[in-house]
């Protein structure tokens, strides 16, 4: 998306020689590009999943609901904490919070961007002619590419990582960065070690890889990994402290339910280990030739260390192979940027072969991020019922029948939860066909949740019932708990929409 070709047939990124006003002109008019495509996509694309929950987990958590007692979220506090300023901004300003948020993540893109390229401004890292078309890319990969991942956990953590990734390059070239940079990368690797623990370990294998090319542990030390450290230090006290009730409450289910997952042979056919090989090699390849720097290697190696966090979680969903994705393109566009096969003397032929390849793995990739179960067939039958800002419930395991449907028409999510986690693992737990004592130890927590679910009907009283027919047979679910069917008595339906039965409420 960064590439055009050169009049004079060679591939050539805009302003690889910006040097005077003249030349900047065709790099400020991509970048308006850019950003114009950003903006566009955030109109185009649904809301993500997760993040719409995640914005009602944090205003229930400023309401004063208790994070993993009231309001059931299976990720570290830093998880719902991340939206609460775009939710404050939205309260001040009037906005909506996703507007708010989506302003929040423009920002911090620019941020991330304009430090990482003030990191490498004077250094060998990277060439005079690379810079430019450097900052571009990230602009892309960061603001466009995300696609239905915009906003994700993975999504910020890749913005907060690029400055410690500037830095890492910066020291594998024998240079060593100013304090302000060491203090902020410092600060924006433990935010993102915040989100998910495991995040840690992909790092600690890029900085394994710097050490070992600088033949020196000393690396370990470095001021940007004592001020991460530090800052998770902090973080992990405050959640022993603000937040107890994750290590009471949540990480047995997470331990005992969450930690299923696909088998290996199922998460390396996912179509993002594909994507995440053919730009790794499509990297090595342009590589040849080329001027050995440090830069690719750490971007590489950061691509590689998330494919192995990616694999390791055995999830298989889209966004969480956003990282390794990510750092893959970053290191390709270093590698095209630095490739004599797109120098100005370069066959036009070779040009447009390299600028179609690129083209339709980036769209392959957009492609891949933005599968997801869109809720919004939904909403002319919610507004058929009449009824204004409507509270819901949904009877269902996947998470995006009903979100970001729920915020979207207006309403109240009055489920504790983001979905029936629980009884969607255990059929996948029978599916895998998992141990008996693990499908015993399932059941209780399914038997709690289903408990959990009849209680917040019967308190909430909920205007609307969503019953999911469409990914499973939810509606037999419920018929087959006496304490759920009881309670299903008390709707009407109103009408079936793709096999997702609309229930309202009687007195509604």
């Amino acid at each position: 998306m960064t590439m055009n070709v050169d009049a004079d047939g060679g591939l050539m990124l805009p302003a690889l020689q910006a040097t005077d006003r003249r030349s900047r002109l065709p790099v400020l008019t991509l970048l308006l590009v850019l950003v114009a495509a950003a903006v566009l996509v955030r109109h185009l694309v649904t809301a993500n999943t997760d993040v719409s929950w995640l914005l009602i987990a944090a205003e229930r958590w400023l309401d004063g609901q208790r994070l993993y007692s009231e309001i059931l979220e299976t990720n570290p506090p830093m998880a719902v904490l991340v939206y609460v300023p775009a939710l404050l901004i939205a309260s001040i300003t009037g906005f909506p919070a996703e507007v708010a948020l989506d302003a929040l993540l423009f920002l911090a893109i620019a941020l991330s961007v304009a430090v990482s390229m003030l990191v490498l401004r004077h250094s060998t890292a990277l060439t005079p002619r690379q810079r430019w078309p450097m900052a571009l890319a990230a602009v892309a990969v960061l603001a466009v590419l995300p696609a239905q991942c915009f906003g994700q956990r993975e999504h910020i953590a890749v913005i907060e990582l690029l400055p410690v990734l500037a830095v890492l390059s910066l020291r594998a070239n024998g240079e060593t960065p100013q304090p302000w940079a060491a203090i902020v990368a410092g600060l924006g690797l433990g935010l993102a070690v915040c989100f998910k623990p495991h995040f840690a370990l992909a790092m600690l294998c890029v900085i394994a890889v710097v050490a070992a090319h600088l033949k020196s542990l000393r690396l370990l030390l470095a001021p940007e990994n004592l001020v991460a450290a530090l800052l998770l230090a902090i973080y992990g006290l405050c959640t022993v402290l603000f937040f107890p009730e994750f290590f009471t409450d949540m990480w047995p289910l997470i331990r005992d339910v969450y930690s299923l997952g696909l088998p290996l042979s199922l998460m390396v056919a996912k179509p993002g280990v594909a994507l995440c090989v053919l730009i790794l090699v499509a990297a090595l390849l342009f590589r040849r030739g080329s001027a050995a720097t440090p830069t690719p290697m750490v971007l590489l190696s950061a691509s590689a260390a998330f494919l192995g966090v990616y694999l390791l979680q055995r999830k298989g969903f889209p966004y969480q192979s956003y990282p390794m994705l990510a750092f893959a393109w970053l290191g390709f566009f270093q590698a095209v940027t630095a490739s004599p096969a797109v120098g100005r003397d370069a066959p036009a032929r070779t040009g447009v072969a390299i600028a179609a390849m690129a083209t339709a793995l980036f769209a392959a990739t957009f492609v891949w991020f933005n599968s997801a179960m869109d809720g919004r067939f939904l909403r002319p039958a919610i507004a058929r019922t009449g009824i204004v800002h409507p509270t819901i419930i949904a009877v269902t395991g996947n998470a995006g029948i009903v979100h970001p449907l729920a915020r979207a028409v207006g309403g109240v999510w009055s489920w504790r939860g983001q979905s029936l986690m629980v009884a969607s693992y255990e059929d996948f737990a029978r599916e895998l066909g998992a141990d008996p004592q693990v499908l015993a130890r399932i059941a209780g927590y399914a038997q709690r949740e289903r408990r959990w679910l009849a209680e917040d009907i019967g308190r909430f009283k909920p205007s609307i019932l969503l019953v999911d027919n469409l990914t499973s047979d939810w509606g037999q679910w419920l018929r087959a708990a006496p304490e759920l069917d009881r309670l299903l008595r008390d709707y009407r339906l109103a009408e079936t929409v793709q096999d997702v039965d609309v229930y309202v409420r009687r007195s509604d």
